[in-house]
């Protein structure tokens, strides 16, 4: 069955819980020790600014964010790129020229969360360019040092597109791992799992490329295939069936993050049958065809390449 609606109060709680895990928060310092770059896991609908506070927050974005109509600007930009990134990444400019960037996190058809970077320029800033952005400052009627800003503007980090453009694929990789974890965790007992439970996840974990059928984990657990199939539904919210495909599917979206694995050899790598098969569980559980999923994950680098057409 395909993974249910998801309440608002569901996705920010669901969105706590991810920053809290081990690894967001390992990943989270890596992507800055390795980038220099800001991160954010922002819930859906929030009305701060994403970066602020950040340890690698642009000095730029920093002093603008200090002016109440500034700031505003750069709300409105946040709100657009938002919107626009609901299925696939997108980067879009702020009026000084910088870009700001957001990656969805879906769980099926819910969108969750995005994961945001940027306040970078992909090519070097000039004179011309800080004189239009400081005029706007000057329309926003903000009471800014603009010696200051003119430091800041032009130490603003630039990174080119190609790199810019591994960075996102970098993000769209983590979104989907995200993605699996918050699977997880919306399976999860508030109780603790009994032991038995937990060893036919890991020989399912272990197993789910082969041909297994219920009285395989079963007899692996030692327990009569009844009275695991009850057992196992109540632990998990699932059947074993949807359990597996689940468990299928997320091997599938993590193979095709390999842009030269064909959508036939990853379905067969996790255990699907046949290609009809994996696209009816496919569509079922993750709500879309298979090529849909496989051109949103290409869709960071497209919208990278008209960030500044």
């Amino acid at each position: 069955m395909p993974v249910p609606d998801i309440s608002v109060r569901d996705k920010r709680n669901l969105v706590e819980q991810l920053r809290r895990s081990q690894i967001y928060r390992d990943y989270e310092r890596a992507f800055r020790e390795t980038t220099g770059l800001p991160l954010t896991l922002r819930s859906l609908d929030s009305f701060d600014l994403p970066h602020r506070g950040d340890p690698k927050e642009n000095e730029f974005c920093a002093i603008m964010a200090g002016a109440n109509r500034s700031c505003s600007a750069c709300l409105q930009l946040q709100k657009r790129v938002e919107e626009e990134a609901r299925i696939e990444p997108k980067t879009l400019r702020c009026f000084a020229g910088m870009c700001d960037s957001a990656v969805p996190v879906r769980v099926g058809e819910n969108l969750v969360a995005f994961l945001q970077t940027g306040q970078i320029f992909l090519q070097q800033p000039n004179g011309g360019q800080f004189n239009r952005a400081a005029r706007t400052v000057l329309k926003f009627g903000a009471d800014i040092d603009l010696q200051r800003l003119e430091e800041a503007f032009f130490h603003t980090r630039v990174v080119t597109r190609k790199q810019y453009e591994s960075i996102l694929r970098l993000l769209v990789i983590f979104a989907q791992h995200l993605a699996t974890l918050s699977n997880r965790l919306m399976v999860q007992e508030e109780s603790t799992e009994s032991p038995a439970v937990g060893r036919a996840r890991l020989f399912i974990a272990e197993h789910h490329a082969e041909e297994i059928a219920l009285t395989d984990v079963a007899r692996a657990v030692n327990m009569s295939a009844y009275y695991f199939c009850k057992s196992f539904r109540k632990a998990t919210g699932l059947t074993f069936t949807d359990y597996l495909a689940r468990v299928r599917v997320e091997k599938v979206k993590n193979l095709l993050l390999n842009p030269h694995k064909r959508v036939s050899e990853a379905a067969y790598e996790a255990g699907f049958q046949s290609l009809s098969q994996f696209n009816r569980v496919f569509r079922r559980v993750a709500g879309e065809a298979p090529s849909v999923y496989r051109d949103r994950l290409d869709g960071s680098a497209r919208n990278l390449r008209n960030a500044d057409s």
